[in-house]
């Protein structure tokens, strides 16, 4: 197989439909780049795009998607939900086929000089290709968001690793390299946001949950619910049915119901497997069963 390369940038604008297609027609133009998947979210304020390449295809790719984003998204005007601290918040390499972890460490650092060099962006690494072990985590990165970095880049401790140690209009960028990561979403059927964060911390790794889970609790406005957020950072030794299942079972214990949940962008058919056999108890089920995954393999 070809050396393929995932890229889920994701993108401080989840309402205003010509900004999302601007962005996502500069992926869509390079070519030999696929764009998979889009979704935005208006709560949230926030658009996560799915695109595959080689590694010079989706490093171009996710250059022209930062400099579009750049000249579109001022910082100071946006509101939304979900933590951010640029109009490109952050740009993962996910190695998929023939690639490995090293290539897409290589990869990030490379687009982040650009990034810096010619958008004067502010640009920090995070997870496999961190400089330093207190920005591998992309939280720490955020924490401050886009209102509290304006000082904080100007300190040792927060200087960017890239770029200019002030922030534009379109903030700030994280670059980084990472397995895959699932972006799911489970809807409470209150508006207590507080309920929600004290749910979010009974699961997150941070507070003593699970070890691959991070999570926090938002609101929904437009439906005047709670949302439970969640990125599985290791769904095969975390499963999103374990951490359903304990938020349905905190829920319960407040007389709160789980309305619903979502998977943000692209999943692993895997993840999703795991989820079929446990609640189907299927016995001795095999990859091999499904019919698309047979089909992907002939």
């Amino acid at each position: 197989m070809p050396k393929l390369i995932e890229c889920v940038p994701n993108f401080s604008e989840g309402r205003r439909q010509d900004v999302i297609k601007a962005i996502v027609d500069s992926a869509r133009s390079v070519s030999g780049v696929k764009v998979l998947d889009y979704s935005s979210d208006a709560d949230h304020n926030r658009t996560v795009l799915t695109f595959v390449g080689d590694l010079q295809g989706v490093k171009k790719a996710a250059f022209l998607c930062c400099e579009t984003a750049s000249k579109l998204i001022d910082m100071e005007k946006h509101k939304g939900a979900h933590p951010r601290i640029g109009a490109t918040d952050v740009i993962p390499f996910i190695p998929v086929s023939d690639v490995t972890m090293g290539e897409c460490v290589a990869l990030a650092h490379s687009l982040g000089m650009e990034i810096a060099d010619k958008l004067s962006i502010p640009v920090y690494f995070y997870e496999a290709a961190a400089r330093r072990p207190s920005m591998k985590a992309l939280p720490d990165v955020r924490k401050g968001e886009y209102e509290g970095l304006k000082e904080l880049i100007k300190t040792p401790e927060r200087a960017p690793d890239e770029g200019p140690h002030i922030l534009p209009p379109a903030g700030a960028t994280v670059v980084g390299a990472r397995p895959f990561l699932i972006a799911y979403n489970i809807n409470l059927d209150t508006p207590d946001l507080s309920l929600a964060k004290k749910i979010a911390q009974t699961i997150r790794a941070a507070r003593g949950g699970y070890v691959n889970c991070r999570a926090m609790g938002v609101m929904l406005e437009e439906r005047n619910i709670t949302q439970v957020s969640i990125n599985m950072t290791d769904y095969t030794a975390t499963p999103i049915h374990r951490v359903f299942e304990t938020v349905k079972s905190e829920a319960a214990r407040y007389g709160v119901n789980v309305v619903g949940s979502e998977v943000v962008g692209l999943t692993p058919m895997q993840a999703l497997l795991d989820a079929a056999v446990f609640y189907l108890r299927i016995e001795d089920f095999r990859r091999e069963q499904v019919l698309e995954a047979r089909l992907l393999e002939e």
